[in-house]
């Protein structure tokens, strides 16, 4: 596809940050808010169901996740989990804690915090809360958040409570974990005004800071989503979902923005082909037609009784196979279409057949059951006759809407940057006041002591760190980034070793080793402390860091001194370092005579092969060089 002017294409896109607050107690109760490591110990069953709103509405969404027809098993253990999140008891109190945590990422932003706390019903009836809503509550409002030389506006700052964990989904039934529900999640929404995928990304980095600024939120994987509303000229408003890697964020605006432009093709492309939202539409069962196939889902699906459905597209062959973007066609997003409406596996189309032990014959057959000529598509299921028949009707109703428009639809992210169909977008007839909970006053005085100890900002604090330990902009900013942060400045107090080796060993080194499947996470703040106390002391080199870091995350039950004894990363005596300097230069004597001086390099790379986190390379370098201009001097004597 040819490079993409973002702003001609009216790119806008807004994001809204939910990041779990590291705080004890859970939001309505004083489990620990935390992910459970204990067997499950009960379970209960449920299913969910759509309520109208106070003006009599029922949410769009709400209705889709109800017509799938779902249940719910929910799993749990009476240390993470009570009465609360059973639905069972009511709500406790708002967690004091977590609301000074929102309005302290409130007064960072320059936002304007609200007088009280009301707590509101957000209808969410995928499984994901056995309520059937989820808990939410405005903080502040306004605000900006500088990122280089633009303002974005801060539209919202909520807080609100985080959803069950799934587990796995079996034929119609979900399992969750209820560990995960009812921690404290704050959600940060700014406006549209983001123009390109590098700015979307630059502007989620940015939020990220503050939040880690306050020292008050979870880590790792999972503990962070962003979700994107991504909207372009004549294209949807879509907003994608579960965004957990940073580095995916550009990538999913820029996926978005490719399969919005490819579907307005689509919609060109069909008008030129003289067809109407009005074609007639007859689903047929074609089962005879395969009853000798060797097409692996479909003998399945007929042995276990189900059937085959067809649907003919009038005009539409070629368009289904069109990729839209990256590992996504229009059939791939007929087929999401399919198995969330159906729950089927998936769909097969002519544009793709014969393929997948589909024949030849068989297609033609098809063809004729059909009356489908040269231009038309048709589109197949494999499934027990109601799934089947939900599943071509929605693939259907999405052939239609591609002939006038592209619909407002809420998306899931995958790992490639992708997404896919997940359900309709929500309206406003999904919020609705909660009557549980008592409001929460938010006093003068309170945000007064709060602006007191107010963290810096991230802006600041890499300034500082520049100016403070002498390092480069981009070692601040690593460390800025990482995890490390609090932890170097701890030992930059403990220690007199060059900061900027120890931002890279905490930035780049640890990173490196993460790459190449070691746990880092395994070892401890005070046990990275103490190997740079070694290095102080003189008792291992700094090249030895990288080893003894990795050797004791996989060993986490070891010490520092094991480590270094079966490493081999005990220091050398300054003996054993002459004994193996006379002894790499009496090998090499040829190779100082022809380059004199200049044999250092060579020979200081021998060296430090054999005596690498055994010795300091300054240390060598000096020794060995003097040495060298030594045996220079002799030759030329004598």
């Amino acid at each position: 596809m040819k490079k993409i002017c973002y702003a001609e294409s009216g790119l806008k896109v807004g994001i809204e940050i939910h990041q779990q607050l590291n705080t004890s107690k859970k939001l309505f109760c004083s489990c620990p808010a935390m992910l459970s490591t204990l067997e499950s110990d009960f379970e209960f069953y449920r299913r969910l169901r759509p309520t109208q709103s106070e003006m009599g509405e029922v949410d769009p969404a709400a209705i889709f996740e109800y017509q799938r027809g779902r249940a719910f098993v929910y799993k749990g253990d009476h240390v993470t989990n009570c009465l609360v999140e059973m639905d069972e008891e009511p709500p406790h109190d708002l967690n004091r804690e977590a609301i000074d945590v929102c309005l302290t990422v409130a007064i960072m932003l320059d936002s304007s915090t609200i007088d009280e706390v009301h707590v509101m019903r957000k209808t969410v009836i995928d499984g994901s809360n056995t309520t059937g809503f989820q808990r939410t509550c405005i903080i502040a409002v306004g605000g900006a958040l500088e990122v280089g030389e633009k303002s974005i506006p801060i539209q919202t700052i909520c807080l609100e409570e985080d959803a069950a964990r799934k587990l796995e989904e079996d034929g119609s039934t979900t399992n969750y974990r209820l560990d995960r529900l009812c921690v404290p999640l704050v959600e940060i929404a700014t406006a549209p005004v983001i123009y390109s995928p590098e700015e979307a990304e630059k502007v989620a980095l940015a939020l990220g800071r503050i939040l880690r600024a306050t020292k008050k939120v979870k880590r790792g994987l999972g503990s962070i989503r962003q979700d994107l509303n991504i909207s372009i000229k004549g294209g949807a408003l879509v907003e994608v979902k579960g965004v957990q890697q940073l580095n995916l964020v550009s990538k999913v605006v820029e996926y978005e923005v490719q399969r919005q432009l490819s579907l307005l093709q689509v919609i060109d492309e069909l008008t030129k082909r003289g067809i109407n939202r009005d074609f007639p539409i007859t689903l047929l069962n074609v089962s005879h037609i395969f009853n000798k196939t060797n097409c692996k889902v479909i003998k399945q699906s007929l042995q276990k009784g189900g059937l085959v459905l067809a649907v003919k597209l009038p005009t539409f062959a070629g368009l289904l196979a069109k990729e839209l973007a990256p590992s996504v066609r229009f059939g791939t997003e007929l087929a999401d279409y399919a198995k969330f409406w159906g729950r089927v596996k998936g769909i097969f189309h002519t544009d793709e057949m014969p393929a997948f032990g589909i024949t030849n014959e068989e297609v033609k057959l098809l063809r004729e059951a059909t009356y489908a000529e040269k231009d038309d598509a048709i589109v197949i299921v494999a499934g027990q006759e109601k799934n089947a028949t939900d599943a071509l009707n929605a693939v259907v109703e999405r052939a239609k809407n591609a002939l006038e428009m592209i619909p407002n639809e809420t998306r899931g992210a995958n790992p490639d940057g992708s997404t896919h169909y997940s359900r309709p977008r929500p309206g406003a007839a999904r919020m609705y006041p909660e009557t549980d909970i008592t409001p929460v006053l938010i006093t003068n005085s309170h945000i007064t002591d709060l602006k007191k100890n107010t963290p810096d900002l991230p802006q600041n604090r890499i300034k500082r760190l520049i100016k403070d330990h002498s390092l480069n902009k981009k070692l601040a900013n690593q460390l800025m980034d990482s995890e490390y942060l609090d932890l170097f400045e701890l030992i930059t107090t403990h220690v007199s070793i060059s900061p900027s080796f120890i931002a890279a060993s905490l930035t780049e080194t640890i990173k490196s080793l993460q790459r190449e499947g070691s746990p880092i996470e395994m070892l401890s703040d005070d046990t990275i402390l103490k190997i740079f106390e070694l290095i102080e002391n003189g008792e291992m080199a700094k090249e030895g860091f990288s080893e003894i870091s990795s050797w004791l995350s996989n060993n986490p039950d070891s010490s520092l001194r094991e480590a270094i004894d079966l490493l081999g990363l005990k220091m050398l005596t300054e003996q054993e370092l002459d004994n193996l300097l006379e002894k790499v230069m009496s090998d090499n004597e040829e190779v100082i005579i022809e380059r004199g001086q200049s044999s250092l390099g060579f020979l200081m790379g021998i060296v430090m092969k054999s005596a690498r986190g055994r010795v300091e390379a300054s240390i060598v370098s000096k020794k060995l060089a003097n040495k060298i201009h030594k045996k220079i001097k002799e030759y030329t004597q004598s």
